[in-house]
């Protein structure tokens, strides 16, 4: 497996994506899915760029954000964005080992995270520490086995997909996220999927946005290498611009309660 290295860069083009129409989307069914109110103690396990806490900041009012990333480079822009925000505080730590006390937080949410997590049922046990009793955590990732994008030449399309997934510890993690929530102390465990699909290839669509990430991974594989992934990538934005793009993925959104 070689994963994706959340540095400066990255979090650079990130911050781009993040802003696009889809992200929006997706941080819109996140929001809806957590319930956060005013007055709320919210974690934010994987922070990224900062985009959820931020705007959660907004909604708890009164309340608070804790924040948790690995990766300086995120933390960084992170706490850049909510310069000004007496009711926040940004950690570098893992999702195993949150450096928060227990059952101090009244919601959490877990982003595109947990897949690049080798123990994850470590990391759904700390949410569950995490939290207070009835509090509700929020966990979306992607079930990468439903990702399909269309190609002239599907040999090379499957070669660069299984490239692709070995960015992940676990790309196929939705499959076992409800049983394993359960076991960690989840009650009410639900699943929503959301299908982020388009024939359109804009900087405001998911699967072009996702192009220049699923190519500078697959360069580094060596399977693809630099060659094969600008080819692969050059056949993408072609197919674009003659109306013949496709692109879908399923996005599974799971939400429980702290017993």
């Amino acid at each position: 497996m070689s994963q994706l290295q959340f540095d400066e860069g990255l979090a650079d083009r990130m911050e781009v994506m993040y802003r696009s129409r889809d992200y929006v989307r997706r941080r819109q069914l996140v929001y809806d899915a957590l319930g956060a109110d005013p007055g709320h103690d919210v974690l934010d396990v994987g922070c990224g760029p900062g985009f959820y806490t931020a705007e959660l900041l907004e909604v708890v009012a009164d309340g608070s954000l804790t924040a948790v990333d690995v990766s300086p480079a995120m933390l960084a822009i992170a706490e850049r964005r909510c310069a000004g925000h007496p009711n926040v505080e940004f950690h570098r730590a893992g999702a195993t080992a949150l450096p928060v006390v227990d059952a101090a937080f009244d919601r959490a949410v877990c982003v595109q995270v947990l897949e690049y997590v080798p123990e994850v049922d470590t990391a759904l046990a700390e949410l569950a520490r995490a939290l207070r009793r009835g509090g509700r955590a929020v966990v979306w990732d992607t079930d990468w086995a439903t990702l399909s994008i269309h190609s002239a030449a599907p040999e090379r399309m499957q070669r660069t997909l299984a490239a692709w997934d070995r960015h992940l510890h676990d790309p196929w993690l939705p499959r076992t996220l409800a049983p394993r929530m359960r076991r960690a102390g989840f009650t009410d465990v639900t699943m929503t999927a959301h299908a982020f699909a388009t024939t359109t290839f804009g900087p405001d669509d998911f699967g072009s946005a996702m192009l220049w990430l699923i190519e500078e991974h697959v360069a580094g594989v060596e399977t693809i290498g630099p060659e094969g992934a600008a080819a692969w990538a050059d056949e993408q934005r072609s197919l674009g611009a003659a109306g013949e793009f496709y692109f879908s993925v399923t996005q599974c959104c799971f939400a429980g309660t702290r017993a």
